[in-house]
């Protein structure tokens, strides 16, 4: 079977986790064919992806170049197109111990950010039920993460090695969803004056070409 470009991404337009890997593709240069799942006619659990990924979720990298090699799981996407593609480290470290910082950040980006922001959302906006202490949990949880984030790039401008990484590109998606959905808005919470490191640390990884272009992409489909 021939495959026009090297890359298949399989995505959802709404959803946060499948723009990070778009984010890299293009930072890194790589053509890539996007294919994006309609949720509610569950296409994510459909036989035919399943047999790339057994999870049935978002997103899923299939390299045609590379025999077809498949992963999922978006941060671990994020590493295999460094290590693989990367040659120059342009966006990943290439130092041993900078690499496990590197991987530290990737870690608490799936474990603290994502589930966070998103249960965040998901009790502030779609529970059938409101649940005020489900979602003072989670907003405190927001609050937490920007604050750990707070912590250590007002200290220096990216998460490792002194320029923008896989690490820092990875918290992109999951900081606007949190924005747009409002789940951040708790005890007069103000992004740029609470959190101004966080703040320009973000505002500078959405000017990077890679970033605007596929973002650009996303709200051209969300319009249709």
């Amino acid at each position: 079977m021939s495959h026009g470009k090297p890359f298949t991404l399989y995505s959802h337009v709404g959803g946060p986790n499948g723009w990070k890997v778009a984010f890299v593709l293009n930072e890194l240069g790589l053509q890539y064919e996007t294919i994006y799942f309609e949720f509610s006619k569950n296409e994510q659990k459909s036989p035919e992806h399943l047999k790339y990924n057994p999870n049935g979720r978002i997103p899923t990298l299939v390299d045609h170049s590379n025999h077809d090699f498949v992963v999922w799981e978006s941060n671990a996407i994020l590493t295999y197109l460094v290590e693989k593609y990367d040659t120059t480290h342009k966006i990943s470290m290439a130092d041993a111990g900078e690499k496990v910082a590197q991987l530290q950040w990737l870690f608490f980006q799936a474990s603290g950010q994502g589930p966070y922001f998103g249960q965040a959302g998901w009790f502030l906006l779609y529970h059938h039920e409101k649940l005020p202490s489900a979602i003072e949990r989670y907003q405190k949880e927001v609050i937490r993460v920007f604050g750990v984030l707070e912590s250590v790039l007002s200290k220096q401008d990216w998460l490792v090695g002194g320029k923008c990484t896989i690490a820092d590109l990875s918290f992109i998606p999951w900081n606007n969803a949190a924005l747009k959905m409002h789940v951040a808005d708790y005890s007069g919470f103000d992004f740029e004056k609470d959190f101004p490191a966080v703040y320009k640390w973000h505002n500078a990884m959405l000017s990077r070409e890679s970033v605007s272009k596929a973002l650009a992409e996303r709200q051209s489909l969300l319009a249709k």
